[in-house]
């Protein structure tokens, strides 16, 4: 139970203060902190989550990279479900938190696209399904090769949530204007159960994607990295 309320805190930081950085200041008026700051902000939110509560359960408030990890041989199967359940009332409670402070603005009309993943015209640039794809598929991937590296027994000991961090930051930064980033399908998830029906019929890409490259990070890792 502490796992699963580690991983259920873990998550929701990460969708309240990543989502919630792009949904109220990225695009402020005239002093918004832009593609650059939401970056950072996912960042930070594993970041701090790593140190505050990866000692209990791992710190992966993702679903992806429970998968990954699995993959790898790091995780046991048992414990999967509990994990990616845990991650995802997360992820919707941090939403839903965000829905009513956004519902109680002023000149409040409806919540748009609510910091929610899309192709096609739902990404931000304009960007199609297989482009998004490749890119969530690559980007998470990469995601877990760090993951899994940083936290190798051989690795330098008490900087893989550094390195995570950084990672999540830098993927924020390729991908926002493709697909406003995903790599986590809790977090993707999430939004779309609030943005309506146009973003959760595309919500299969964000599961699909992301976890195809956790798995192949996974295998790779336990194929190749973890034998040296």
């Amino acid at each position: 139970m502490k796992k699963l309320l580690a991983e259920f805190f873990g998550t929701f930081w990460l969708v309240f203060g990543g989502c919630g950085s792009a949904i109220f200041a990225a695009g402020f008026p005239e002093l918004g902190i832009g593609f650059l700051g939401v970056a950072l902000a996912f960042g930070l939110t594993v970041l701090t989550m790593a140190y505050a509560v990866g000692h209990i359960s791992g710190a992966h408030f993702n679903p992806a990279v429970t998968l990954g990890l699995w993959a790898g041989g790091l995780f046991p199967a048992k414990e999967l479900l509990g994990y990616i359940v845990a991650q995802l009332i997360g992820a919707i409670a941090a939403a839903g938190v965000l829905y009513l402070i956004v519902s109680g603005k002023s000149d409040f009309v409806d919540i748009g696209s609510f910091a929610s993943n899309g192709y096609g015209k739902l990404s931000p640039g304009g960007y199609g399904m297989v482009s998004v794809l490749i890119t969530e598929f690559v980007l998470t991937m990469f995601f877990l090769v760090i993951i899994l590296g940083s936290t190798y027994p051989k690795a330098p000991a008490g900087f893989a949530g550094i390195a995570i961090g950084l990672a999540l930051t830098l993927i924020h930064l390729i991908s926002i204007p493709i697909s406003n980033t995903s790599v986590n399908p809790a977090r993707s998830t999430s939004q779309a159960l609030f943005a309506g029906a146009e973003y959760t019929s595309q919500l299969w890409l964000f599961w699909l994607a992301p976890i195809a490259g956790a798995l192949v990070a996974g295998v790779l890792h336990k194929t190749f990295f973890s034998k040296h």
